[in-house]
């Protein structure tokens, strides 16, 4: 008895210990995340002492570096808002489908050697997708768009939408084969074929795991920076998407972009020049969160309880 009264102390012990060292990682996080909030906050305040808001939120010249400088962030925001828009209309169709295939069409065996594969490539470094889509892919479009530039928003949004294709489809790959049997069943007991089960049934039943990841790949295509600079290029400018010639084929700079551009500059540590980068990063941040509360609203909206 007293040996059985050691060992379960010694588990209790461990398990506490165990506990602990899961809170403190998870209060760290915390942390570190309120830290960054609040040195954004900080340094962001410093910035608009001397910028307003209205003009920083309304100029459309972003150029904080030679005189005479000017602040406007709808320049990056619309380039960086293209980019997103043009990423998410090619990786979503292609992920949601790719997912759908590893779901419902191949055996577990073919399953096993497919995924692995696909998800390889999120694991490249993102300056050999940069490079790839300045040395492959924009020679090939250029035999379709001759006007197309050397750096230019259709290649990196080719680009980027290839590595958050991964993300997309193995998340929402796993949210398909969380859907019960039974469900499948019903459908086919129906008279449902395939494809009328994974449109009609599976994807409805998953679609709060689907847009799950939809929101995070599209989160991830807002913050890529190294293959968005070495394809899209590094020039601040108002785009128009109504003209797809001009929006498309042309440089764009984003908002990370800009801000690699301003951290590598001679800039001084407390000139306003470097404090914008602050601004850049408060506003981004925002943009993320927004995503990220988008994600939770739509995957409580559509959450599916089955017993």
């Amino acid at each position: 008895m007293p040996f059985t009264n050691i060992n379960i102390k010694s588990k209790t012990i461990f398990e506490d210990i165990i506990k602990n060292i899961f809170k403190s990682s998870a209060l760290f996080s915390i942390l570190i995340t309120v830290s960054i909030v609040i040195i954004l906050v900080k340094d962001s305040l410093v910035f608009f002492s001397d910028i307003s808001v209205i003009e920083f939120f309304t100029e459309t010249s972003w150029n904080p570096t030679i005189k005479p400088e000017k602040f406007g962030i709808w320049p990056l925001m619309s380039g960086t808002l293209l980019f997103t828009f043009t990423t998410a209309l090619i990786a979503l169709p292609i992920g949601l489908l790719t997912a759908v295939f590893l779901s419902e069409y191949v055996s577990s065996g073919i399953r096993k050697v497919l995924k692995p594969f696909l998800e390889l490539l999120a694991g490249l470094p993102t300056v050999v997708y940069g490079f790839f889509a300045l040395v492959y892919i924009t020679p090939f479009l250029r035999n379709v768009f001759p006007a197309i530039q050397a750096f230019n928003v259709l290649s990196a949004s080719i680009v980027v939408a290839i590595m958050i294709i991964p993300t997309i489809a193995s998340l929402s790959e796993d949210a398909m084969k969380a859907v019960p049997f039974y469900l499948r069943a019903a459908s086919y007991s129906l008279g449902g074929n395939k494809y009328e089960t994974s449109a009609k049934v599976v994807i409805p039943a998953a679609l709060s795991g689907i847009v799950s990841s939809f929101i995070l790949g599209i989160s991830r295509a807002i913050g890529e920076t190294m293959a968005v600079t070495i394809a899209a290029g590094n020039l601040a400018r108002m785009v128009n998407p109504l003209n797809p010639g001009d929006a498309f084929l042309k440089p764009i700079q984003t908002m990370t972009a800009a801000m690699v551009e301003i951290g590598m500059s001679d800039v001084t540590g407390d000139s306003i020049a470097y404090k914008s980068l602050f601004a850049i990063g408060l506003t981004l941040f925002c943009m993320t969160l927004l995503m990220n509360f988008l994600s939770q609203y739509f995957k409580e909206k559509f959450k599916n309880k089955y017993k």
